[in-house]
C-alpha cells in the first residue's frame, strides 16, 4: 500500500496538478510545482503514518521521508531542466526529450522505493516477493486494487499522452490546420451572334482551394485518452480483434487527410504508439486482475 500510495501521489502532482504553462516554463513555476508535490506527498504520508504506525515517531515516519522525497524530486527536476535546455534543435530532438522524460520518471520512482526502504523498514526481498505475488494466486486487496487501477488510469491518459507526443514530435502547422481540398469547376459558354452559324465555344476553369480550421488539441488529446482506455479494457477481456475497429474508426474520420503522405505517416506513428502503450498497460492489468 505504501509504495502504491506514494507513486499515485507523485503522478497526481506531476500530471494532474501541473498545467501546460507550468510544463513550458518549469523554472518559473518550480515553486508551485514543488508545493503540489509537498501537498500530495504530505497527505499520503500522513495517511500512512496514522494507519500503519498510529501517529507514533513523527520524525521517522513523516518528516524525514517527506523531506527526502521533496529534496530528491527537486534535484532530479533541476537536472532534467538543465539537460533539456542543453538539447540542440534537430530532427531527432523529440526522441532525446522522450529519453529524459522517461529517465526523470524512473528516477522519481526509484527515490520513492528508496524512501520506503530507508524510513518504513521495508526490505528488498519483501518488496520483490510482493511484486511477484501480484501475478500469483494472492493478488491485491480491494484497496490496493483501487490504487493500482488509479495508477494505470493516469499512465494510460496523461503519461502516455506525453510519451506519444514525444514520439511523433511536433506536427507542422500546415498539417495541423489542414481540413481538406475543395475543387470548383466553372464552365462558361460563348455563343456567337445569331447572324453567324451557331457554334458553341466552351471552356472550363478549375480552382483548387485548401480549407483550414484552428487546431483543437484538447479534442485530439481526449480521443487519445479514450482510445488507450478502450484498448486496455479490450486487452483485459481478451478481445484483441476488436482493437482493429478502433484503428478503422480513426482512419475513417481522417480519411481525407490521409491523402497527404506526411500527415498519414504522422497519424500512423501516433496511432500505433498509442495502441502499443494501451496494450502494454492492458496486459499488466490483465496479469494482476486475473
Amino acid at each position: 500500500m505504501t509504495v502504491l500510495l506514494l507513486l499515485l501521489a507523485h503522478l497526481v502532482a506531476d500530471f494532474w496538478l501541473q498545467t501546460d504553462q507550468m510544463v513550458k516554463n518549469k523554472i518559473k513555476h518550480l515553486k508551485k510545482h514543488i508545493f503540489h508535490h509537498l501537498l500530495t506527498t504530505g497527505i499520503v504520508l500522513a495517511i500512512i503514518w496514522g494507519y500503519q504506525y498510529e501517529f507514533q515517531n513523527i520524525i521517522m515516519y513523516f518528516i524525514l521521508p517527506l523531506i527526502f522525497i521533496i529534496i530528491t524530486h527537486l534535484l532530479i527536476d533541476m537536472l532534467k531542466i538543465k539537460l533539456v535546455d542543453s538539447i540542440k534543435r534537430s530532427p531527432t530532438d523529440h526522441i532525446i526529450r522522450l529519453r529524459y522524460f522517461l529517465l526523470d520518471q524512473v528516477l522519481h520512482a526509484m527515490m520513492i522505493i528508496i524512501a520506503c526502504l530507508l524510513f518504513f523498514r521495508m526490505k528488498v526481498a519483501e518488496m520483490t516477493t510482493s511484486l511477484l505475488d501480484l501475478y500469483g494466486t494472492n493478488g491485491l486487496s480491494p484497496f490496493n486494487t483501487f490504487l493500482f487501477i488509479s495508477i494505470i488510469y493516469i499512465l494510460a491518459t496523461s503519461v502516455s499522452g506525453h510519451i506519444v507526443k514525444f514520439i511523433v514530435g511536433s506536427l507542422p502547422s500546415e498539417l495541423v490546420n489542414f481540413e481538406g481540398e475543395l475543387t470548383l469547376r466553372h464552365q462558361m459558354n460563348d455563343t456567337t451572334e445569331k447572324s453567324q452559324p451557331k457554334m458553341e465555344n466552351s471552356f472550363t476553369e478549375e480552382y483548387h482551394y485548401f480549407t483550414y480550421s484552428s487546431p483543437l488539441r484538447s479534442r485530439g488529446k481526449l480521443i487519445g485518452y479514450i482510445e488507450r482506455l478502450l484498448v486496455i479494457i479490450l486487452t483485459v477481456i481478451g478481445s484483441y480483434s476488436s482493437i482493429a475497429f478502433i484503428i478503422a474508426a480513426k482512419s475513417i474520420a481522417r480519411f481525407k487527410q490521409l491523402e497527404d503522405r506526411s500527415w498519414a505517416e504522422y497519424f500512423l506513428l501516433g496511432t500505433l504508439s498509442s495502441i502499443f502503450l494501451g496494450l502494454v498497460l492492458g496486459l499488466a492489468v490483465q496479469g494482476i486482475i486475473k
